[in-house]
């Protein structure tokens, strides 16, 4: 299954599609600055160099404004792009919108815009991370 090609405004400011990354984890989660997301982001922050390393990108989405973004990762000294999906229409295409409007928190790891493996239902926030880099 492909990835929607999808542009996003990043936190910095531009505007991204992972769909047209070459390698990509892309992670969904619900709102910024609540505990398992922080922990979430955190971990992912703290394996980064690792993703990199293995020619991955990373990239942070939830359904919160560009502006709360910012401050999350200026917050947590976070070194990858955070992606608003404000309104939901990429949580929607791909299932993952709950009906609070935010995005259940879902891994995608993409390899040329294809999904190659899904992570979900994971029993902690803070394990998408390291599942994923185990994963690829």
């Amino acid at each position: 299954m492909r990835f929607p090609d999808v542009e996003l405004e990043a936190h910095t400011g531009e505007k991204v599609s992972p769909a047209r990354v070459e390698k990509a984890v892309v992670y969904f989660f619900p709102k910024a600055f609540t505990q398992g997301c922080t922990r979430e982001t955190i971990r992912f922050n703290e394996l980064y160099d690792k993703f990199k390393a293995k020619g991955f990108e990373v990239f942070g989405v939830s359904t919160d404004s560009v502006e709360t973004l910012r401050k999350f990762a200026e917050r947590y000294g976070v070194r990858f792009k955070l992606l608003s999906d404000r309104g939901g229409a990429l949580a929607s295409q791909l299932g993952i919108l709950r009906p609070t409007g935010t995005a259940e928190r879902v891994t995608y790891i993409l390899v040329k815009g294809e999904i190659v493996h899904v992570l979900k239902g994971l029993r902690s926030a803070d394990e998408h991370a390291d599942k994923a880099l185990s994963l690829i």
